[in-house]
């Protein structure tokens, strides 16, 4: 008993310190080799790239830290970025104001701060957005592209643990098209997906708790301790912690 005590003790302790770990940007190379993720059917950084030659005027929402956008270069002559996450901005604006983008600080979708027309290219990496908004942004016959997280992620972490389901689960592919239709898009390619994630270990998996708080709001080691021993064992006993992700793409045009 002492000895289970003592093993309980220190499994906490290490788990503690995962929780511990600063998160910044959205740089999560701490799970490298930890967290395996399978490959989508699409590449949405290459579509991006594949797009970017025929643009001059490039808008970037959600920019998180600006890690994505930087690895772009070279990126078109007017080049802007969006983000709400006030320690993202900052690291956002170190990284990319010397790059000639300027960086905005937005908290409402229906009120971007641009102009009519300014952008002839639009991308959207797992941000949230108003279609009327970002189709008034947009340039007759310019584009936007945006890849989603379903609210189907994650949530077997969710029922693994015991913990509240994500209120946003409505939220996938039929329902996220049918509005940018309804606001004058012509949707050029769709596609959504399930694939597997895979943890190594459950260290990993309170590090990404902690970096996505809205997947359990209450989250915390002490509280969920109990269902987390009980995915180390599973980790031990099977060799990794699998659980669903849920992403879909959207690629459309404003019609000229």
């Amino acid at each position: 008993m002492a000895e289970q005590r003592q093993s309980d003790r220190r499994f906490l302790e290490w788990l503690r310190a995962e929780e511990a770990v600063p998160f910044k940007g959205w740089d999560f190379s701490h799970l490298q080799g930890r967290m395996i993720e399978e490959q989508l059917l699409w590449d949405y950084a290459r579509i991006v790239l594949d797009a970017l030659p025929a643009a001059e005027a490039l808008l970037d929402m959600g920019t998180g830290g600006g890690e994505f956008l930087s690895d772009l270069r070279p990126l078109p002559p007017y080049t802007r970025a969006t983000e709400g996450y006030p320690p993202n901005i900052r690291l956002a604006r170190e990284r990319l104001e010397p790059l000639g983008v300027k960086v905005y600080e937005v908290e409402d979708d229906t009120r971007l701060p641009f102009g009519d027309a300014e952008f002839d290219l639009v991308i959207n990496r797992h941000e949230s957005y108003e279609p009327a908004e970002v189709r008034r942004i947009l340039h007759p016959g310019g584009r936007f592209v945006t890849q989603q997280v379903g609210g189907h992620n994650n949530t077997d972490l969710n029922a693994l643990l015991g913990a509240p389901e994500v209120g946003d689960s409505y939220w996938d592919l039929a329902h996220a098209r049918r509005p940018l239709e309804d606001a004058g898009f012509e949707v050029r390619e769709a596609r959504e997906a399930f694939p597997l994630t895979r943890f190594a270990d459950v260290g990993a998996i309170v590090y990404l708790l902690k970096a996505i708080p809205w997947q359990i709001a209450d989250f915390s080691v002490d509280r969920y301790f109990d269902g987390l021993k009980e995915l180390e064992q599973r980790a031990h006993t099977e060799g990794y912690i699998a659980v669903r992700d849920h992403r879909f793409l959207l690629d459309a045009i404003r019609p000229i």
